[in-house]
């Protein structure tokens, strides 16, 4: 099992022409993803060749879909261009969003994400983010598809070099799904829905968080966790030694006061039971010993 991707997703990438989005699918075909194809309306009718597969490109979203039966698109289109992008795939009823550019306004992400909200049809994953991957299955984004294998554990981090972290710390017990839901103030996916899914998942045993300075998003998670979530899970937060009042790499990564300090996370992720870890280590050490008692 798993969550949001399968085995049997088939993707089409919006901006699969670009280098990023052409370096990524060829990645996600190595993966075992179904690529099925692309969209770029300005190559619509030519092919991409990745190996021995041969790719169609579409004018639209809609045309893909038709055509190929797709049920996720990752957009690898650039920010300025990127709401338009992720627009046509809700106008579309593409199920699975999974959006990796980053430094999209959040302007822009604010209306693709209330967008999506009333159309009721799409999830968004991201953006800004390293996609979601469900190991030996399929990927839908850039994160290394040979860190880990398939195994008990799920995962969801704000950071994608945290999340590769961790997968390779835990390479030997496996995850079940990992989802980075991208650091940027607002995101289609956040901490409480991938907790929600990977607690409905009855091959998930263990769920680990991990979160980041600036926002309530832990706050909310951990409140979640306690009236929620029945399975174990521990938790990191990225930002202990931040400067108050800095922009720390991801947009949504800035403290002001005591609000949004990796410490006030920490406390409240703590009283809903959650074992946190001061570094990734010995967070992944924690989750060792969560599965040894399993």
């Amino acid at each position: 099992m798993s969550i949001f991707l399968t085995k049997d997703s088939r993707v089409i990438v919006q901006g699969i022409t670009g280098g990023e989005g052409s370096k990524h699918t060829a990645l996600m075909l190595k993966s075992g993803t179904q690529v099925v194809g692309g969209v770029n309306a300005r190559k619509a009718g030519t092919t991409v060749e990745h190996g021995d597969v041969t790719l169609p490109v579409f004018g639209t979203v809609s045309e893909a879909m038709k055509q190929t039966g797709a049920d996720v698109s990752v957009v690898f289109v650039p920010p300025a261009f990127a709401k338009d992008a992720v627009m046509e795939a809700i106008d579309a009823k593409m199920p699975l969003i999974v959006v990796i550019t980053e430094g999209i306004p959040v302007q822009d992400t604010a209306e693709f994400w209330a967008y999506a909200l009333t159309a009721g049809t799409s999830r968004i994953i991201g953006p800004n983010c390293p996609g979601i991957i469900t190991p030996g299955e399929a990927l839908a984004g850039i994160t290394p598809a040979t860190i880990t294998g398939s195994g008990p554990i799920g995962l969801v981090s704000k950071s994608g070099t945290l999340t590769y972290q961790m997968m390779f710390e835990l390479r030997d017990i496996g995850f079940s799904t990992a989802i980075g839901i991208g650091g940027d103030p607002i995101v289609g996916t956040t901490h409480i829905d991938a907790l929600a899914a990977f607690e409905a998942d009855p091959d998930t045993k263990a769920i680990v968080m991990i979160g980041e300075i600036g926002g309530d998003a832990e706050e909310r998670a951990a409140d979640f966790i306690r009236a929620s979530i029945t399975k174990p899970v521990v938790g990191y937060v990225a930002g202990f030694t931040a400067p108050e009042g800095k922009t720390m790499g991801h947009a949504g990564a800035i403290v002001s006061g005591s609000s949004g300090t990796a410490q006030a996370k920490k406390e409240a992720l703590e009283a809903a039971g959650v074992r946190v870890g001061k570094t990734p280590s010995e967070t992944a050490q924690l989750m060792r010993e969560v599965i040894a008692a399993l």
